[in-house]
């Protein structure tokens, strides 16, 4: 491998790094937080609602750069392994949803579990952006995202997708009718995660995946690093333009959601390879590198390992009440609750970064 690819690939664990850390960070604050770590109830967008498709769209990066090793030849072997990484990333999602359920004594909870959840639309992504990636040509792509995205506004705005009501909008009528109630999201009108959706989130997955094209491109880094500032701008500004008619939405990841975040997560990741490039910030070296960049390695090189035993380790802290004890004890020094909250956040975030330290000093990688 050469020294330039591992410096992109140090520069992509970085983005993932902060994205999973922010991931915990905005998913466990205590009682009242900040507007910006919470997501936004409907129309809009919050830097929580960026963590999500920022993953997406790294899980795409990393999709071409792990095919590319196979030369992207559907062999059984690389369907065997993209099938079962599928599978086992969509059982993980509804395990997690199983113990939060039978922690409190309902070991037979299988007829109510989430269906859609984070890690099963991670799983289903992956799915399909790996069997397109090694069964159709790539010059398709774009042609395909631009398909997706169509087709799913026109579902939207024909569907009354921006509803806030599950009895008219089409995507929760989908859910409700297929999987039923009990295997939904009930804190808003429509699950986030839902299957209709899901075609804009796969879109979402195949921009990433054109990216890692991108940075795997034969040109000098330079002109690679300038290109991905060029398109990331575009994106981000074809989005906010769309926004027009089709406002932001995370909830649905409407079509100007997916461009907007993308072109956001490509304008961070070439800033962090230029700055991985002209300072030591954020530079990784035989020594382990700078604090900050080992920082964010913990996470990035153990994501969606970190990431579950985030959900699993908060679900055992609010079942023996150990967020509350950790949360007062917090509390009694900082009386802001906003701040206070934040504060138990961050140790959260902290007690899993311990945790994936002790596994990155002894390099130990689990790959999910």
């Amino acid at each position: 491998m050469s020294k330039k690819t591992t410096k992109r690939l140090v520069s992509l664990d970085v983005l993932r790094g902060l994205t999973v850390a922010m991931m915990i960070l905005v998913n466990n604050g205590h009682g009242e937080s900040f507007s910006q770590l919470q997501h936004v109830k409907w129309n809009g967008m919050t830097v929580c609602d960026l963590v999500f498709p920022f993953f997406l769209f790294m899980m795409g990066i990393s999709t071409y750069l792990s095919l590319k090793k196979t030369q992207f030849q559907a062999t059984p072997y690389v369907l065997r392994k993209i099938l079962k990484r599928a599978v086992l990333l969509f059982l993980i999602g509804l395990g997690i949803s199983w113990f939060d359920h039978a922690i409190e004594g309902d070991w037979l909870c299988f007829g109510h579990l989430r269906i859609w959840a984070v890690l099963q639309r991670i799983a289903l992504c992956y799915l399909v952006v790996s069997l397109f990636a090694i069964t159709v040509k790539h010059k398709y792509t774009i042609p395909v995202v631009i398909g997706l995205l169509a087709l799913y506004s026109v579902i939207v705005i024909v569907g009354n997708g921006y509803a806030y009501d599950s009895a008219t909008n089409v995507l929760a009528q989908v859910d409700l009718r297929l999987f039923g109630y009990d295997h939904l999201y009930h804190k808003g009108p429509v699950d986030p995660e839902g299957l209709v959706s899901t075609l804009s989130a796969i879109a979402h997955t195949m921009i990433g995946f054109l990216c890692g094209q991108l940075i795997c491109s034969k040109a000098i880094l330079k002109k690679r690093i300038l290109k991905m500032f060029t398109n990331g701008a575009l994106l981000t500004i074809a989005g906010f333009v769309l926004a027009i008619w089709l406002p932001l939405n995370k909830r649905i990841w409407s079509p100007s959601f997916v461009l907007v975040t993308c072109g956001l997560a490509m304008l961070l990741l070439a800033l962090i390879i230029l700055l991985e490039q002209k300072t030591p910030l954020l530079r990784k070296d035989e020594q382990g590198g700078s604090p900050l960049a080992v920082f964010f390695l913990v996470f990035g090189m153990n994501p969606l390992f970190l990431y579950v035993l985030s959900e699993l380790m908060a679900i055992v802290f609010g079942h023996f009440g150990i967020n509350d004890a950790i949360f007062d004890g917090i509390h009694s020094v900082i009386s802001a609750p906003k701040w206070a909250s934040l504060a138990y956040a961050l140790t959260f975030v902290l007690i899993n970064w311990l945790v994936g330290y002790v596994l990155y000093r002894r390099n130990i990688f689990i790959k999910l």
